[in-house]
């Protein structure tokens, strides 16, 4: 709840660039609502396209300048409550029929959807390709978000960050970043990690009274049992954290290692904790932030995977647990994330959309013109603010024999192709390909999209946090778990900042959870919570949070913040399995592999595909798709 008082310290009645404003009306968990106009960015009008972009002034010409609520907003989704229903399951009306006809329709225009046309093009250049995506801009959770503010743009990420994972690259993915001109080791020249020692800044945690009794803001510097000395806790929980932090005894001792880890991979982190750690129960709001990849949370995250992430508590069981390949040389961050990879690949795809050569060092700043994208002589065409809603083979057996039917602006539409690769959410493709066999469609709603939200706030200055002495802030218990400056990279002509007297954007993270849940309950409640939540209502939680962290530094949340982007995800990021909520079977018979099989002319692609949230497994999918479909129809 809020007062008019609060909202007016808060700064929510200021005037700041809100494009897409009304993009924040409550929504159910179907994602149903009627498309606005300020889908398309007629609020806002003061900030304007990058100098040496071909974007008129008006930003509706350049999406990445659009604020306000972004990610999956409500328009793009607008459809899926009706393709879920069975609205578009008949065939379209001729009259919908557009005549086009192409070689390949590819639905989706992330990553993986565009290395798919990437893979095919090259292969066969002279083929005509079309991108179907039901969003304003390519790229599919790689997005690029732009403030401009006081001459000068600021660019940050909205998805995903970087290319790194955990796991080895393909040949094939290594082989297309390196034709994409993006030389990874060299990643280092461009960031600056002088900045925050400079500065003196250093990791901080903020304990609200909500959950610890009072707002302290706690530095990480120095051990940790300092640390905990100075935080909000009990006794207790200071004595088994500092424990933790530090030398653990072996809580399993007279058990073998592989006793050890079978019985970790079967309980989570919060059972091993409190039952195998002997953690007071005090000690878990700590906690509330932390767990495994993909928005797993202690409850959630098994035991085995928080040993090999790393995470305190496991040192003295002699498990020796921690993942044995990390590629750190294969790391590469631009200022907005994987949004340059995507640009990259339209540059190869459509290059009047973006003229030039292009490789890493040129493409951050690389103007592009969205109007080229869709034209009609192009072999190559990006179709965007394109829901598909259905996808057909022809029931006559004529070539091209796939129909594909779309909405656009609130109008069907259709085209028709040889071949049809699906790079999108593989949750709905039963609903958009009705005629799957009943065990491929439960495959593919076996998994939960992961809900995630990474906001951007242009700030006037960072001097709150130069004074406070911070560099970012976990805050355990409250709305966003992380905050911290994004200095970004200084790439090719665009400068990180590099004082506290200039504007930063701040990147803060929510992962929408409910502890207690079974994941993909979790997930699902994390869904709905997104979608019923306007835009105001993440704008004043943003507010609250910044003006209760970093009040020591004189901050004030009404005159300091002068942008802000909320990037949410209800269709977040790809399910990826874990021993505690799926079950143990061999990799052939994995919910994504059946899923994710050839049917007739249409393959599917996507990280979904690969039941893993990486840009190298978007990839991957993509080449296995296409290479399907060559095999199948001998167009090698």
């Amino acid at each position: 709840m809020s007062s008019a008082s609060e909202d007016r310290d808060l700064g929510m009645g200021r005037s700041i660039p809100r494009r897409d404003f009304l993009n924040g009306i409550a929504m159910g968990i179907a994602g149903a609502c009627a498309a606005s106009a300020a889908d398309l960015g007629a609020a806002g009008a003061s900030l304007q396209p990058p100098a040496g972009s071909a974007a008129t002034a008006d930003a509706t010409a350049y999406p990445p300048l659009r604020s306000g609520l972004r990610g999956n907003y409500p328009s793009s989704i607008a459809d899926f409550d009706g393709i879920r229903s069975g609205a578009y399951a008949r065939p379209a009306p001729s009259d919908s029929d557009s005549g086009e006809q192409y070689d390949l329709v590819i639905v989706g225009g992330g990553i993986s959807g565009l290395a798919a046309a990437y893979f095919w093009r090259r292969a066969l250049p002279n083929q005509r390709v079309l991108i179907l995506d039901n969003h304003d801009d390519f790229g599919g959770h790689a997005k690029r978000n732009e403030f401009s503010y006081e001459g000068r743009t600021f660019i940050s990420y909205g998805g995903t960050m970087g290319i790194a994972t955990p796991y080895p690259y393909s040949y094939t993915a290594k082989a297309l970043i390196a034709e994409l001109g993006v030389q990874v080791e060299r990643n280092s020249e461009f960031f600056n990690r002088q900045l925050f020692d400079t500065y003196a800044l250093a990791p901080a945690t903020f304990f609200d009274k909500e959950h610890f009794g009072e707002d302290r803001l706690v530095h990480r510097r120095g051990n940790w049992e300092r640390f905990f000395a100075d935080a909000p806790l009990s006794a207790a929980a200071r004595i088994d954290l500092t424990r933790l932090y530090g030398s653990n005894a072996d809580y399993m001792t007279g058990m073998t290692i592989e006793q050890k880890r079978a019985k970790l991979d079967q309980i989570s982190y919060q059972d091993y904790l409190l039952t195998i750690a002997r953690v007071t129960p005090e000690a878990l709001p700590f906690f509330l932030g932390q767990g495994g990849r993909n928005n797993k949370r202690v409850d959630t995250t098994p035991a085995l995977e928080a040993a090999r992430h790393g995470l305190p508590g496991f040192d003295g069981l002699g498990l020796d647990e921690h993942e044995a390949f990390r590629e750190g040389s294969f790391t590469f961050h631009f200022p907005d994330g994987n949004a340059s990879i995507a640009r990259l690949l339209v540059n190869r795809l459509v290059p009047a959309a973006v003229p030039g050569k292009h490789g890493m060092l040129t493409v951050v700043q690389a103007p592009v013109d969205y109007t080229q994208l869709d034209e009609a002589k192009s072999p190559m065409r990006i179709r965007l603010r394109s829901t598909v809603v259905r996808v057909q083979h022809d029931a006559n057996g004529r070539a091209p024999d796939v129909r594909v039917v779309y909405r656009q602006d609130g109008v069907t539409r259709q085209v028709r192709a040889a071949n049809c690769i699906l790079a999108c959410y593989n949750a709905l493709i039963p609903h958009l390909l009705p005629e799957l066999p009943a065990k491929q469609k439960e495959a593919l709603q076996y998994g939960v999209k992961v809900p995630m939200m990474y906001n951007n706030v242009l700030i006037r200055r960072w001097s709150a946090f130069q004074k406070l002495g911070v560099s970012s802030i976990s805050a355990p218990g409250m709305y966003h778990t992380t905050t911290g400056i994004d200095t970004a990279s200084s790439i090719g002509g665009y400068k990180a900042v590099t004082t506290p007297e200039e504007p930063v954007v701040l990147h803060l993270v929510r992962n929408p959870n409910k502890p207690g849940l079974p994941r993909k309950e979790q997930n699902r409640a994390g869904q709905q919570e997104l979608l019923s939540t306007t835009f105001e209502q993440f704008e004043r939680e943003i507010r609250r949070q910044l003006g209760r962290m970093l009040a020591g530094g004189g901050f004030d949340p009404a005159t300091d913040i002068v942008g802000i982007t909320v990037n949410r995800w209800p269709y977040g990021y790809a399910y990826t399995y874990d021993s505690l909520n799926d079950p143990d079977v061999p990799p052939e018979h994995r919910p994504h592999v059946v899923g994710r099989q050839r049917f007739g002319s249409v393959a599917i692609a996507n990280s979904d595909a690969g039941a893993a949230a990486f840009t190298n497994q978007a990839i991957d999918e993509a080449h296995r798709a296409v290479q399907e479909l060559f095999v199948a129809h001998g167009l090698t």
